[in-house]
């Protein structure tokens, strides 16, 4: 293990959520744990909130040799100007040469505010994060125009190299209870007086569409025909009590909201079964769902690219196949 103030260290914001940390911050955490075992540098974790030591042990488990835990009221949700405020003067002691952030919505307000006070790189929306053999520095992977090409991005001068990256880019680790985490104790330097917003309250939005965290995805694409056709989706979705997913195409369309869409201009997910009906499987809607588990595929031309990634194929058209298979699901569910 290296000095914690070693250049060499590389940083996880572990944005807690609800008390605990969420499955973007342990993806993280493990390949982190991943790129520092191969390149001798020290994980740490970044933890943030009011009562947040008690995660110290549980970001150990997961990879990080230090936990970095300041507390403060002022921390008990989060708002930009105080969580950036608090990370930059940690950063700013411990100058670690990396910090990866879940890009998620919240991440992804946190991690352009921080690159901007820190006044250095950010490399958004990654997919994939590797180590350039020749310079040592990291290289991040994220889809560019339109997500029709990848991109490699590096920051060979600015420090630290800080990249936002994509929820279920990466698998969660098993944790490692007999690995302990330093923990360094931290304070912030300024009060409730000095930041601008308050937090008054939550309202949790309607129908909110939480494909990241569904272990069931139902998803349509052009094949479906017409946005009424979603409703047999649907059917199938709440027999088997699945989410909705659907292809940029069937967004383009305007037959269903972006919300929905599964891609790599959309979400990643990586469900236990997902479930790809009138989908030809176009290469930025596999980048976003080739990790689940089972994929079954469901389209009435044989030579569509998905069959090449499908655990399951089957030849046919949706709107004769869905009806069928719903049935059968619910005939299996009743008994």
């Amino acid at each position: 293990m290296t000095d914690t103030k070693n250049s060499g260290a590389l940083w996880v914001a572990a944005l807690v959520k609800d008390g605990k940390l969420p499955q973007a911050s342990l993806e993280l955490l493990g390949e982190a744990r991943r790129l520092a075992d191969s390149s001798g540098a020290e994980v740490g974790a970044v933890l943030l909130g009011s009562d947040v030591k008690g995660l110290a042990g549980e970001a150990g488990s997961y990879g990080a040799d230090v936990a970095y835990v300041v507390e403060s009221p002022v921390l008990e949700n989060y708002r930009t100007e105080a969580y950036v405020r608090a990370t930059a003067d940690l950063v700013k002691e411990h100058s670690p040469a990396a910090l990866l952030i879940p890009g998620d919505i919240q991440g992804r307000d946190f991690s352009s505010a921080l690159a901007a006070e820190l006044e250095t790189g950010l490399a958004p929306d990654c997919t994939d994060i590797e180590i350039d053999e020749g310079t040592g520095l990291l290289r991040f992977i994220r889809p560019t125009f339109g997500g029709n090409i990848l991109a490699a991005i590096q920051c060979p001068e600015a420090r630290p190299q800080m990249a936002a990256v994509r929820p279920k880019a990466f698998p969660v680790p098993d944790p490692d209870p007999s690995r302990q985490a330093k923990t360094v104790a931290a304070e912030v330097s300024f009060g409730e007086d000095e930041i601008p917003t308050k937090v008054t309250g939550f309202t949790e939005e309607k129908g909110a569409v939480n494909l990241a965290d569904a272990d069931v995805i139902v998803s349509g694409g052009r094949g479906m025909g017409a946005p009424e056709n979603f409703e047999k989706l649907k059917e199938l979705a709440d027999v088997i009590g699945g989410a909705i997913g659907a292809s940029r195409a069937a967004v383009d369309a305007g037959w269903i909201e972006y919300p929905h869409q599964v891609g790599q201009t959309g979400k990643t997910v990586k469900p236990k079964l997902y479930i790809a009906v009138g989908i030809s499987g176009a290469i930025q809607h596999i980048a976003g769902m080739r990790t689940s588990d089972v994929i079954v595929a469901i389209n009435k031309d044989p030579n569509a690219p998905i069959f090449k990634v499908a655990t399951y194929g089957l030849v046919g058209d949706a709107m004769e196949v869905l009806p069928l298979l719903t049935q059968k699901f619910r005939e299996a569910t009743a008994k």
